[in-house]
């Protein structure tokens, strides 16, 4: 997960906007998480097809955490 906020140290996984198999384009929404201070929907950096969710609902992360497996053409 990217770097959310200056001060935020964990987030908790709140959507999960894609599946796996799915064809996505860059700034799509791929995960929308909550801080103590709000919900921050995460865009993929990249174009391509997920492979794999490596995050579920209610699990809690830290900036740097590994979330989704894409594949890029």
């Amino acid at each position: 997960m990217p770097r959310v906020g200056e001060n935020v140290n964990s987030a908790f996984v709140v959507d999960i906007k894609v599946h796996p198999g799915q064809d996505i384009h860059i700034g799509e929404t791929l995960i929308s998480v909550e801080t103590d201070k709000a919900t921050v929907d995460i865009e993929s950096p990249v174009a391509g097809k997920v492979i794999e969710l490596l995050v579920k609902l209610d699990d809690e992360i830290e900036p740097g955490t590994p979330y989704i497996s894409i594949e890029t053409p």
